[in-house]
């Protein structure tokens, strides 16, 4: 006779108090529940039930025993789920949470694509620049920028982006061009006003130290498109991401503050609570993702 179902007749005795109510649950013959233990029992040369008229329980040995085998069995029960959870046509509802500037110029853009091929998805995108607690949130999975701070989520690298100090070519005519970091202390910066650090710069110097910058700022506002677009006017400095300054260098509006620095690199992941397996909706999602942007960073946008 089969092992499993030898160990499952067995196990679903003890939970059920009987083989009568066992038989039911199982959908067979009391008879046949009988032969699996029995047939379980001569197979390990030990009695696991004591049995009389009106009660049937575990002996110590069985009592041992079932502890096991309900472990054994509950995680062929989780095996069985994840390959019919991973064959299911990704469907529901994706809840993802993105930061305002990626969101909105690289992630929007290539939703279309994914709703078409996965027609059953329903998504719900929410920018903000705020961390957010996936979980306790409701969030199936978040796009983060640069260093993972919750070691406890998953997290699938998609691409990089690089970060520089961009100004436009006139601001720099007017202004003069740094060509240290402790020049930045004469010039009109523009600042991230929703980083918990605060108006602070962490630059990697060529020495490969990271100076902290600290010099007040001319602006401050909480997306990065915004500080781009007052780069590009002309208004100051601004420590951006390629993924918003790209296009923008590539047709000279903006243009490296201090080219001689070592270019910082930061990857861009997708995050997602920890677990046995995935959802197929976010499995999908990600693997969309990797394909979306494979052609795209650290430079090239």
């Amino acid at each position: 006779m089969d092992r499993l179902t030898e160990m499952e007749a067995f196990a679903m005795v003890i939970d059920q108090g009987g083989f009568t109510d066992a038989a039911k649950k199982m959908g067979i013959s009391k008879s046949a529940v009988s032969k699996h233990v029995s047939s379980l029992e001569a197979r390990l040369g030990a009695r696991l039930l004591n049995r009389t008229t009106r009660r049937v329980s575990p002996t110590e040995i069985g009592l041992a025993y079932y502890d096991r085998a309900r472990r054994v069995l509950n995680d062929a029960g989780e095996a069985d789920a994840l390959v019919t959870s991973m064959q299911s046509a990704p469907s529901g509802l994706l809840r993802i949470s993105v930061a305002t500037d990626f969101g909105v110029n690289h992630l929007s853009p290539v939703l279309g694509d994914f709703l078409t091929d996965f027609p059953d998805v329903n998504v719900n995108m929410v920018l903000n620049n705020r961390f957010v607690e996936l979980i306790s949130e409701g969030f199936d999975m978040a796009i983060r920028v640069g260093e993972l701070e919750d070691s406890s989520m998953r997290a699938r690298k998609l691409t990089e982006t690089t970060r520089r100090m961009v100004g436009s070519p006139e601001y720099f005519e007017k202004y003069g061009r740094p060509t240290r970091i402790d020049d930045l202390n004469e010039h009109k910066l523009l600042h991230y006003s929703s980083q918990s650090s605060g108006n602070v710069w962490k630059v990697p110097a060529a020495s490969g130290e990271v100076r902290q910058v600290r010099t007040a700022g001319w602006l401050s506002v909480n997306d990065g498109q915004s500080l781009l677009n007052a780069a590009v006017a002309g208004l100051g400095i601004a420590y951006l991401p390629s993924f918003l300054y790209a296009d923008a260098m590539e047709k000279g509006l903006v243009v490296d503050a201090i080219p001689d620095l070592p270019v910082e690199r930061q990857g861009i992941y997708a995050v997602y609570p920890p677990g046995r397996f995935t959802q197929p909706k976010v499995r999908a999602f990600i693997d969309f993702l990797v394909h979306a942007f494979g052609d795209k960073g650290p430079d090239v946008w």
